[in-house]
C-alpha cells in the first residue's frame, strides 16, 4: 500500500500517514496539490491532508482540493500539535538570525518566538520537517516533538502559543463510494445567493434531528461574493434520517458534494 502527503520526512502529515497506515509506503510530496495528484493519478492507494487546526480554523487549500477533486475522505485523524524549537547543537537563541518553517507553525508560535528571539526573521516553508534543511549557525526551525535528528538539538518545552493544539487529518481515497455506516458525514455545499438561504440549509438538518460539529465558509472562485460551505455532522449513512437530509440537501442546494463519511 502506498499513501502521499506532505514531505519531507518528519512534518506532522508524514506521523499522520503512518498513524493511519503504519505498514504503508509514504510518498512525499512538495505541496498539497502533488498529494491529491499522486492519487488520482493511481501512484498512490491514499492520500493525506489536514483540513482543520484548532487554532487557526480551516486549512483552505486543502478544502479547495477536496471540494474540487474526485478524492473522498474515508479516516480523520485529530493529532495533537507538540512544537518545538531546533537549533544545531551549540548555537544559542541569541545568534539566531531567521526561523523557518511552515506559516501556520510560525503562527501558532508567535509568542514565543517575539519574546525568545525578537531579532529573527521569521520565514515560511512549505512544512516543518523542511526547515530542518535550513538549520544552520544563525537560523532556527520550529519542527514537530516527534522529530528526530543527529546534530539537532529540540527545546524542552512545546513553544507553542497554546499547548491544547490539535490538527485534523483526513485519509482520502478516490471516488466517492459511500461506507455501509459511518459516524461524521462532512459535505460542501452552495447555496442560492439570496437572504436566508443558508438558514434554509441548515434547518434540513434540524429537521432530521442531526448535530453539527463543524461549519465554515470559503470563496467560490471565479465567483465574487459567493462561498462555499463546509459542514460536518454527527450521522450513520445507513440511518434513514441521514440519508433523507443527503438527498434534501442536495436537492435544495446550487451545488452540493459528499466529502467523506467516517467513524
Amino acid at each position: 500500500m502506498k499513501v502521499s502527503c506532505l514531505g519531507p520526512e518528519g512534518s506532522f502529515s508524514d506521523r499522520a500517514a503512518r498513524e493511519f497506515c503504519a505498514d504503508a509506503e509514504i510518498v512525499f510530496c512538495t505541496d498539497f496539490r502533488g498529494v491529491v495528484r499522486a492519487l488520482l493519478r493511481g501512484e498512490t492507494d491514499f492520500c493525506v491532508l489536514p483540513v482543520e487546526n484548532a487554532i487557526s480554523g480551516g486549512i483552505g487549500e486543502a478544502l479547495d482540493l477536496i471540494s474540487s477533486e474526485d478524492v473522498f475522505g474515508v479516516r480523520e485523524l485529530p493529532l495533537p500539535v507538540d512544537h518545538r524549537l531546533a537549533m544545531l547543537a551549540g548555537v544559542k537563541e541569541e545568534d539566531v538570525r531567521f526561523v523557518y518553517s511552515h506559516e501556520q507553525a510560525l503562527s501558532q508560535c508567535r509568542e514565543f518566538l517575539a519574546a525568545r528571539l525578537p531579532q529573527a526573521q521569521l520565514v515560511p516553508t512549505s512544512s516543518t520537517a523542511e526547515s530542518l534543511s535550513r538549520l544552520s549557525p544563525s537560523s532556527a526551525g520550529v519542527v514537530g516533538a516527534h522529530v528526530a535528528r543527529e546534530g539537532v538539538v529540540l527545546s524542552e518545552e512545546n513553544i507553542a502559543d497554546d499547548k491544547g493544539n490539535f490538527t485534523r487529518f483526513l485519509l482520502l481515497a478516490k471516488g466517492g463510494k459511500l461506507p455501509e455506516r459511518s459516524a461524521m458525514v462532512f459535505v460542501s455545499a452552495v447555496c442560492a445567493h439570496r437572504p436566508g438561504s443558508l438558514l434554509g440549509l441548515l434547518k434540513i438538518f434540524q429537521r432530521y434531528s442531526l448535530n453539527l460539529t463543524r461549519i465554515e465558509s470559503r470563496p467560490v472562485k471565479g465567483a465574487f461574493g459567493e462561498y462555499r460551505f463546509f459542514v460536518e455532522f454527527a450521522g450513520n449513512v445507513a440511518d434513514g434520517r441521514t440519508q433523507n437530509a443527503l438527498a434534501d440537501a442536495k436537492n435544495y442546494c446550487d451545488q452540493f458534494k459528499i466529502l467523506g463519511a467516517y467513524e
